[in-house]
């Protein structure tokens, strides 16, 4: 067994909060479905399952800091805020989770897709941050579906009023990342 001389112990906790920018956040950030939950015992035939795969998103959309958007071309960051994980990987959970709930079909982790894909549901999230010009935050996720030999694509966005402080940003991103989700959920399911 062995130990870390000391200098490098009391550097440890330094280092770590240096992934946070300096400092730990006031608040970190995660999506939670707003859809109620139902019976998680399904099942589905072959083809009848549906994967959703991580999103693409663009290197101001996947960090943990959240995004405000001045004016074309300027992005700066929420202050106090940050995203658990980043938001290409909590908009999947949260869109699988909602997908279940709402059309109420077997949903497959994309490490699991050897079992059979199904309906394979990929996309770019475009927008998942805080407008200055409008007041909003604006989730905005181009979603496309593959079902067999079928592809078809659809545009989602939703936003949700704040002032571009952490009391409202956060809350108003979960709000507007719902409102996607459940817009996608209903176009698969339906």
């Amino acid at each position: 067994m062995r130990f870390l001389p000391l200098a490098a112990a009391l550097a440890l906790p330094l280092s770590l909060s240096a992934c946070f920018g300096g400092k730990t956040p006031a608040t970190l950030l995660t999506l939670t479905p707003a859809t109620p939950s139902a019976t998680f015992e399904r099942t589905a035939a072959a083809g009848e399952a549906i994967t959703i795969e991580l999103p693409i998103a663009g290197r101001d959309v996947r960090q943990v800091r959240v995004p405000v958007l001045e004016r074309s071309g300027q992005v700066t960051y929420v202050e106090d805020l940050q995203y658990l994980d980043t938001p290409d990987r909590l908009f999947q959970q949260l869109l699988s989770e909602t997908v279940k709930r709402v059309t109420g079909r077997v949903v497959i982790d994309p490490r699991q897709t050897g079992i059979d894909p199904g309906t394979r549901v990929s996309g770019v999230l475009q927008r998942f941050g805080y407008d200055v010009a409008s007041g909003q935050v604006v989730v905005t996720y181009d979603a496309t579906a593959a079902r067999g030999a079928t592809v078809q694509t659809r545009r989602f966005t939703a936003s949700a009023p704040a002032d571009g402080t952490n009391v409202t940003v956060g809350p108003a991103i979960n709000a507007a990342a719902n409102n996607v989700a459940n817009q996608v959920a209903r176009w698969i399911g339906g």
